[in-house]
Order: C-alpha cells, then sequence, then structure tokens
C-alpha cells in the first residue's frame, strides 16, 4: 500500500537538529512518513539512524527543528504522547522482557490502552498472524529463538494500534535462513495498511520491500528517492550493497 496523491504526512521531520553535547549528530534532516507507505532509512554506523528514531518518538529532543505528528509540532511532548496517538517501536534486538511470560509480554504492548475487548480481538489478530506466538505464550520471553523473539516483538507493538510502526534494525542478530521471513512478517503488517519507518543495514533486503528510502550520511540525508531508483543508484549500489556500476 503506497500513499495517497494529496494526504498529509503523518509523522515529519522539519529542518530537524540534534546534538548530544557538543557533538552535531543529525544536520538539518527532512523527512516525511505517509499513511500506509513502509519507508526505510540507510547509512552506515554513526551516521544518525538510530538518534532519528529516537527523536521521531521523543525519547530524544532536537535542538532545533520541528517533529510533527498529524499536523501537531509535538517538540515538548513525551513518548507516551506519541504512543498514544498512534507511533510505537519495534527495538533494535527486541528488548523483551525475558522473565515474563510471551502473554505478558504482548499486554505490555496495551498498557495504555482500557478497551479489554479491543484488546482480546487484537491478541486474537496476532495470534493468526504469528501462530508460532500463540503455541509459545506460557513461556518466559528469555527462552524463545531469535525469530521467535522478533514475533514478540512486533506483537507486542501491534498491541498498541499503532499507525506508525518505528522499527530499528529488525534482521540484527537473526539467522540468515529468518532474514527472509522476518521480511515477509514485515510486509504483512504493512499490508494492513499500516505505515511503517524502518532503519535497517541490510539495504538489499529493506529497498526489497520499501516505498521509498532515505540514505543518513554522518548526520545528512545525502539520497531520498523510490526503492526502486535507489536499488538502481550506483553510488548507493557502491556504497550500501557492495556492487560495482
Amino acid at each position: 500500500m503506497t500513499r495517497q496523491e494529496g494526504s498529509t504526512p503523518l509523522l515529519e521531520f522539519r529542518d530537524i537538529n540534534t546534538h548530544y553535547g557538543a557533538v552535531h549528530i543529525l544536520k538539518d534532516v527532512n523527512l516525511a512518513i505517509y499513511p500506509g507507505e513502509l519507508v526505510c532509512l540507510l547509512g552506515g554506523n554513526a551516521s544518525g539512524k538510530s538518534t532519528t528514531l529516537k527523536t521521531l518518538l521523543g525519547m530524544v529532543k532536537p535542538t532545533s527543528g520541528e517533529v510533527v505528528l498529524d499536523g501537531e509540532v509535538v517538540n515538548d511532548k513525551p513518548t507516551s504522547y506519541r504512543v498514544e496517538r498512534g507511533v510505537t517501536m519495534v527495538p533494535e534486538n527486541r528488548r523483551l522482557f525475558k522473565r515474563l511470560s510471551v502473554k505478558e509480554n504482548l499486554e505490555l504492548g496495551a498498557y495504555l490502552r482500557d478497551d479489554k475487548e479491543g484488546i482480546e480481538a487484537d491478541l486474537e489478530r496476532i495470534f493468526s498472524m504469528f501462530p508460532r506466538v500463540k503455541e509459545r505464550l506460557t513461556q518466559k520471553a528469555g527462552t524463545l529463538s531469535g525469530g521467535e523473539q522478533q514475533m514478540v516483538a512486533m506483537g507486542r507493538a501491534l498491541m498498541a494500534r499503532p499507525r506508525v510502526l518505528l522499527m530499528d534494525e529488525p534482521s540484527m542478530g537473526l539467522a540468515p535462513a529468518l532474514v527472509q521471513t522476518n521480511f515477509e512478517l514485515i510486509e504483512q503488517i504493512h499490508q494492513e495498511g499500516i505505515a511503517i519507518f524502518m532503519v535497517e543495514q541490510n539495504a538489499n533486503m529493506a529497498l526489497s520491500i520499501a516505498d521509498r528510502g532515505w540514505v543518513l550520511q554522518t548526520g545528512k540525508v545525502v539520497l531520498d528517492n523510490t526503492a526502486e531508483a535507489l536499488l538502481a543508484d550506483p553510488d548507493l549500489r557502491r556504497s550500501y550493497l557492495g556492487q560495482a556500476d
């Protein structure tokens, strides 16, 4: 599902600058995530990818510029405010509560909700998407395989009923055989109409399912195009796909 012409961004950066102390991390970054599209952010280590996610979610406050959610500037709004309005993240390395059961981890995703029937319905929807998760409900999350933990982390995020799902390196730490399955699950979530903003090192896989993409280099957006055009871009192929012209 791609964005409709004339639609308004769900979430955007307007001339964002972010510092950690004296270190200038993000430099005049402009991004826009539209309803129903899947976009990815690529870049090497220390390019500013994780800071971008933390700034979108409110974990880091920009030095200047505006973070805009549904037309509202939310620079001073906490993470919980943004989650309530439909922004949720699947963090790097899943970050499950390993001593809690799978079911308890899923329920934590709905901690800002009080619609019991809706929560139960969403649990059933997640079980239909991830049958393996249902089989592991009573197990401690720390006993699951990496692929199973990724499914639980995605399920937990979906329990918040997101309109925009932020994903931080979803393929990190997964066995190569599971990476393809993981991206198929991300596509499945996308097909439900949820916008996805994915930070990912695996440029080839990310662009193969994305609508659009950006490339960050030392805190600046150096490429911004459709996924198809980026896959064909010689600079990107050299730098991130390991391919010669």
